[in-house]
């Protein structure tokens, strides 16, 4: 009779993310990066598009009804260890997602979901409607304990009233403190900001912490073609870092570190801003 494995279980991260077919981004790109990170991925699907390393050419969200029955029946089998949501297409699939995550209230620390908040594509196509903004910044905030943004998404969450003039380096830390007290009147005061920096010079990360402390982590400019979901990668190597033990401070260098390497080891995939190497480490 064949035995059951007795291997220490590996823990399982949930994705809810679009589906990229070039796999730079997305779920796919999410998947390799748990899998880099020695944890096993499971994937919800939010929205399907058609790209490729040239650009965004259609964005279709599923049903909110098919997100909904695939997050029931995965939480049903599965314990998460940590959730990182990505695109979600519209507001429909982005109250689907709020509901999941109250259903998922004592099952999951706070602290251990974290929101890439994909708004839009970088040619700048929207990926997501204006009622969607609205429903992850007065619904979203409140059931999750990260947010990644970068510096154009931290503008249009944190609303224009936050900034004035020319946004900059300068405006980051006000722009991600305004963030936070969206969340607090919500409800929530254990939400981390992270402002990925990579449209920065340096690409300077910025973490506001739910303690409240302040910190630049610096970055490194990595001269690339392949920097198509470095935001994604990012986001889910925290999700991983975090399901480890590692402090806040600690998870958002290391994701750094990880995206960091992951552009310098990176080959030529197609014609465009192709994907990072998300394998370096098993290659």
């Amino acid at each position: 009779m064949k035995k059951e494995s007795q291997a220490t279980p590996v823990p399982v991260a949930l994705t809810i993310a679009g589906f990229d077919p070039s796999s730079g981004a997305g779920i796919t790109a999410d998947l390799k990066t748990f899998s880099a990170h020695g944890i096993y991925g499971v994937a919800c699907i939010s929205a399907m598009t058609v790209q490729s390393t040239l650009g965004v050419r259609a964005v279709e969200p599923l049903p909110p009804i098919l997100v909904r029955q695939t997050l029931e029946c995965l939480a049903e089998d599965v314990a998460f260890s940590g959730i990182k949501i990505g695109m979600l297409g519209s507001s429909a699939v982005a109250r689907e997602v709020s509901s999941f995550l109250v259903a998922q209230t004592g099952a999951i620390a706070r602290e251990r979901i974290v929101l890439d908040p994909v708004l839009r594509s970088t040619s700048g196509a929207p990926l997501i409607e204006e009622e969607g903004i609205r429903v992850i910044r007065e619904e979203l905030l409140h059931r999750i304990g990260w947010i990644t943004p970068n510096v154009h998404e931290l503008v249009l969450l944190a609303g224009e009233d936050a900034v004035a003039g020319t946004f900059g380096r300068e405006q980051i830390p006000a722009a991600a403190a305004r963030l936070k007290e969206i969340s607090s009147r919500l409800g929530n005061d254990e939400l981390n900001v992270v402002v990925t920096g990579g449209h920065l010079d340096p690409p300077d990360d910025f973490l506001l912490a739910a303690s409240g402390e302040e910190l630049w982590l610096p970055g490194e400019q990595i001269v690339t073609n392949a920097t198509h979901g470095t935001g994604c990668a990012f986001s889910s190597a925290l999700l991983c870092g975090l399901i480890s033990g590692q402090l806040p401070r600690q998870a958002v260098a290391a994701a750094k570190a990880y995206v960091t390497e992951a552009l310098r080891s990176a080959y030529p995939v197609g014609r465009g801003k192709g994907p990072m190497n998300h394998l370096f480490r098993l290659l």
